[in-house]
């Protein structure tokens, strides 16, 4: 009877062990993926993608979310990855302006319209300049990038954006 029961129990655990091909990998992905941090920031690492003249391109950028890590942004950091950036969501549509204060690298900064697609672009904001730089309307965010990075990759207004926030 025991040694059934021994059997049992040793078949029980190998089919227990045993998964489709990916399925551990896309767990540990994923799992990875939803407590990914910048090591230098500390703010979670999201997937963004544009869609912009039949071509996805895709991005990993720190989602700064609160009111403090959207003051600080880009500040003070001295390189930043092409496929790389920061989202600065907002909770509900509404103009927004960004300056340079602090900020070494030239950026661009995409505004982000309520349906997602991009606003408008302010491209290779100047490092340290106090000057303003508004969106044209009500946005639902601001990605920044590298300077340069929208017109190398052909990005204008009307192209999607999707991204979907920490834990969702």
């Amino acid at each position: 009877m025991r040694k059934g029961f021994a059997l049992f129990a040793g078949f029980a655990l190998t089919l227990g062990a045993c998964s489709a091909p990916g399925d551990a990998q896309t767990e540990h992905s994923a799992a990875t993926q939803q407590s990914a941090v910048h090591a230098e920031s500390g703010l979670p690492l999201v997937p963004l993608t544009i869609e912009s003249g039949g071509r996805t391109h895709r991005f990993t950028v720190e989602y700064a979310a609160s009111d403090e890590n959207q003051r600080k942004g880009l500040m003070f950091r001295t390189e930043l990855g092409p496929d790389e950036g920061m989202l600065f969501p907002n909770a509900t549509p509404q103009q927004r302006s960004f300056w340079m204060k602090n900020t070494v690298i030239p950026l661009d900064l995409i505004f982000i319209a309520p349906d997602r697609t991009i606003e408008s672009i302010a491209a290779d904001a100047v490092p340290y300049s106090l000057d303003p730089i508004p969106s044209q309307g009500a946005v639902v965010g601001v990605l920044e990038l590298a300077g340069g990075r929208a017109a190398e990759l052909g990005l204008s207004p009307g192209d999607a954006i999707d991204w979907r926030a920490p834990g969702q």
